[in-house]
């Protein structure tokens, strides 16, 4: 009942990809990508976080040969981790339908690595583009929409070797792997600025001879061995070295300048950052960006023995740990500059930084972190008759381990037009440890009757988590260090969770099948949520905001930072600065934590249920068909309930939303359904508690999705795969929102609050892959195409206080005089569909034992230019709301070689 992509070695090398995961992912329709580029995953190796119609975001999963290499953290699902997927036997990408071995249901990605045999066989493969092979798609239209200069890649190369031979006859294999690949690539609308690491000077100046270009590269070396130990136990061990270097020297501005082997004098390099690494981008200046010279490493053993013809037993052991964060660009000279970002609220917009809002510049935020996923399973397997038999175990330890860094004066200001109007405090540079353990026991049966075959599972989930000693302090606003000793989380969640389904094969001539399957899934043990709510030094609160005039014009925040109370200094030669609007801030008094029904109990974790049923059908030989319907829920929502406060303690209001023709019916009229905390209630202490949302009323997020899949392999030569998924997904959660108006309450000038608590959503894609050799001649034509929904776009406006209806007072426990609102509904706007076709043509050439595969891919061969992301920042009185910030790549040319011996 499993529906279930499989792309064979033959078949990736065929067609035009990055040969990583994450460009496969978006070649398989019933998949969702929720980070990573749309674009450059197809082009170059990159993380992507993936999931299914109607999931979470962070259920994806991505394992080596069964084994997880996903993080610690964010699902524990996928990683930063580059599979080699060139040197891979098989593929295989489960959308849904899993059975015991599945502990989320959305998609899972296994990628199987090549084994060594008797004979020495291997395979190079070289691919490079230069600048001169990459084309331009900047159109009038993108420039009269906003966009100065459009991104495009400088170089591109990837050069993967795979041997693999005999060590001992019949005995002992081996299979090595290194991979070397990289890419260069300008940044949109972003140069160097000419202020950078300059404390004198408090504005970006964009010096347009310098180009801002993310630089990555990764040099991966592996090696598998397999040991046939005796004729019925077989063991195989694998391990990943991988090196990454992402970004290099400020040009000009140090000694390190070819840190990743690249820096001209006319551009300024700045990491892509595997995330969360600081990156430049539209929005994020290059000394904002970091830089990493440290990697992640992947180690798994494995164990199979064929007891009998009848019973099969396996076990494995892995481990995905990786070093991720970044340091300051070498020669930047930031960490003594405080970090500043645009607001570019007012009329005249922001022409002193460049004419960008939310722009980040002057220093980064940074962060050194470590985490490690330690996994292993057994199981065993055994059929008789028509029916087989499998159960199984699986065990995993997630390590957390997160130290933030940010500038000297732990400070950043908000400016508009270089002007200041606030500030932000932070406690930071302390380390957050965390730990989440699991164990997981399951049964699973499938019997076949004539033509009925039945499946069905139960799964058990035991999962907790803890705290390791960690300390807090000294630093300039928490200057008394504070210890915590090991403290537990979670004291245990127990679940089971069914599964099951059949396959009928509908007339008895096994060309026409009917599959249902249905299942309750859980969200995936990790290190976020329910999990690390009670780690002590997370529910410590570290920032607060108040604003700020610089009377002096000195660019210094001349108050009393440690006095929490507003200060006017100005009759003293100092500034203006308002109260704290954290009044917690700086104490060590926990103003979060989690309902004790929450730390233990069944069924307590969130998950999701879901059924679907499809129809496949063979129309010709090697060809078939498949229809099908799926329908998910999710189930055990989270709120968080300030026990300080009462629905009174928030008065709702309005605002008036500015007459503008781009806006939804063309604006002009009050959007309501928004609250601020009175002033009495935001002076007092938080008490916020995360507990479950049923508590308060119905909270539902239900998807109906439709997918339509082809498979064709004929026997003269040509494979196709392709299809489309359609969803709608309802989400609803006003009884909530009306119990707790918390929830949708204005208490930052930064995150944009929406009134809507319900609304519907759409997704559509289309992909198709495939390739063709014509006969005689020994050409080979493959091809890929991909078309992606346009992101959800919003109108997040800094509505000034005069804006308000029904307030008549001042915002409360903002720091300022104006409060971020999305004016768009979601789900009634959305950004260009992504249509993108690649084309690969390549000659095969023979000579004895050798093939030869030397070919061009065409990237984008439309040359066409969607806008992936816009600035969402709106503002009235300027154009730049949904000026373009990144479009798809241009139409490029990739010159490869994969020689097989």
């Amino acid at each position: 009942t499993r529906r279930q992509t499989v792309i064979d070695d033959e078949l990736l090398a065929a067609i035009p990809s990055a040969r990583s995961y994450g460009g496969l992912i978006m070649l398989m329709p019933n998949t969702q990508n929720f980070a990573g580029s749309a674009a450059d995953t197809q082009v170059v190796p990159q993380m992507v976080v993936f999931g299914g119609a109607g999931g979470r975001s962070n259920e994806g999963r991505l394992s080596i040969d069964g084994l997880s290499v996903g993080s610690a953290f964010n699902g524990a699902g996928v990683s930063a981790y580059v599979a080699d997927v060139g040197n891979a036997q098989e593929i295989a990408l489960t959308s849904s339908g899993g059975l015991g071995e599945a502990e989320v249901g959305g998609p899972s990605l296994n990628v199987v690595p090549r084994e060594g045999g008797n004979t020495v066989r291997g395979s190079f493969y070289g691919s490079g583009v230069t600048e001169g092979m990459v084309g331009s798609n900047f159109t009038q239209e993108l420039e009269d929409r906003g966009m100065s200069t459009p991104g495009a890649y400088q170089q591109i190369w990837d050069f993967n070797l795979g041997v693999g031979g005999p060590i001992a006859s019949d005995r002992l294999w081996y299979f090595g792997t290194f991979r070397n690949e990289g890419s260069h690539r300008t940044i949109p609308s972003m140069f160097a600025n000419a202020n950078a690491g300059d404390p004198t000077k408090r504005t970006y100046v964009q010096d347009a001879s310098r180009r801002a270009v993310a630089a990555v590269s990764f040099q991966n070396i592996a090696l598998r061995l397999t040991a046939q130990v005796t004729p019925r136990n077989k063991v195989t061990f694998f391990w990943d070295e991988q090196m990454p270097c992402e970004g290099a020297a400020l040009a000009g501005l140090g000694d390190d300048a070819d840190a990743c082997r690249h820096s001209d004098s006319d551009e300024i390099i700045a990491g892509p950052g595997i995330p969360p690494t600081p990156t430049a981008s539209a929005t994020a200046a290059p000394e904002t960006a970091a830089y990493r010279d440290y990697g992640q490493r992947v180690r798994q053993a494995k164990w199979t023995s064929p007891m009998t013809n009848r019973l099969l037993i396996e076990g494995g052991v892995g481990q995905y740990r990786s070093r991720y964060g970044g340091s300051p660009m070498p020669g930047a000279n930031t960490q003594d500059l405080i970090r500043v970002v645009e607001q570019c609220a007012g009329a005249a917009g922001c022409p002193l930084n460049g004419g960008i809002p939310n722009l980040a510049y002057r220093s980064p935020n940074w962060s050194s972190n470590v985490n490690q996923n330690v996994n292993w399973n057994a199981a065993g397997s055994y059929v008789f008759g028509g029916q087989s038999l499998k159960v199984g175990y699986q065990g995993a330890l997630l390590y957390d381990n997160r130290k933030a860094f940010s500038n000297s004066h732990f400070l950043q200001y908000r400016v508009n037009n270089a002007v200041p109007d606030q500030l932000t405090m932070t406690i930071n540079q302390y380390e957050t440890r965390q730990r989440v353990r699991f164990d997981a026991f399951y049964v699973q049966d499938q019997w076949t009757m004539g033509r009925i075959t039945l499946q069905g599972a139960l799964r058990y989930d035991h999962a907790w988590s803890y705290f390791p000693e960690q300390t807090v302090g000294p630093v300039r606003f928490f200057p008394t260090p504070v210890t915590y000793p090991e403290t537990p989380g979670v004291e245990g969640y127990h679940d089971l969770t069914p599964r099951g389904g059949f396959a009928m094969d509908l007339f008895g001539n096994g060309k026409t099948s009917l599959k249902v399957n249905f299942g309750r899934y859980l969200e995936a043990a990790q290190n976020m949520g329910y999990f690390t709510a009670l780690n002590p030094t997370a529910r410590l609160s570290t920032t607060t905001t108040r604003s700020w005039t610089d009377s002096d014009d000195d660019f210094v925040a001349d108050c009393d930072l440690n006095n929490p109370g507003a200060q006017d200094l100005r009759p003293v030669g100092g500034d203006l600065c308002g109260a704290n609007t954290n009044t917690n801030f700086g104490k060590e008094l926990f103003e979060s934590t989690l309902d004790p029904a929450l730390v233990s109990g069944w069924g307590v974790r969130t998950g999701d249920w879901q059924w679907g049923a499809s129809i496949q059908h063979e129309v010709f030989p090697r060809v078939s068909v498949e229809g099908g319907y799926q329908r998910r829920w999710l189930v055990n929502f989270t709120a968080t309930d300030n026990f300080s406060r009462a629905p009174e303690d928030h008065t709702e209001f309005g605002v008036n939303v500015p007459s503008d023709v781009r806006l939804p019916d063309g604006g002009g009229y009050v959007l309501g359904g928004l609250y601020n905390v009175t002033p009495t209630a935001a002076l007092r202490l938080n008490n916020n508690v995360l507990t479950q949302a049923s508590g308060y009323g119905d909270w539902s997020q239900v998807t109906d999705s439709v997918n339509f899949n082809v498979t064709a392999r004929p026997r003269n030569g040509l494979t196709l795969q392709g299809g489309f998924n359609l969803g709608t997904t309802n989400v609803d959660y006003c009884q909530v929102r009306a119990e707790l108006p918390e929830m949708n309450v204005i208490l930052t000038t930064i995150s944009p609050t929406s009134r809507w608590c319900a609304y519907s959503t759409e997704f559509l894609r289309f992909t198709a892959l495939g390739s063709y050799v014509i006969p005689k001649i020994d050409v080979q034509i493959g091809g890929a195409m991909r078309s992606d929904q346009g992101g959800d776009l919003a109108a997040n406006w800094a509505a000034p206080n005069s804006a308000t209806v029904g307030l008549n007072r001042p915002f409360a426990g903002v720091g300022g005089q104006t409060v971020t609102v999305n004016l768009v509904e979601p789900g009634t706007l959305y950004g260009d569909r992504v249509n993108q076709i690649d084309l690969r043509i390549a000659k095969i050439l023979r000579f004895g034992r050798t093939r030869t595969n030397v070919g061009v891919d065409i990237y984008n061969i439309g040359n066409v230019n969607p806008v992936l992301t816009y600035n969402q920042a709106y503002n009235p009185a300027t154009t730049a709301w949904l000026t373009p910030n990144s479009v798809l790549q241009p139409r490029f040319f990739k010159i490869s070689a994969q020689v097989d011996f």
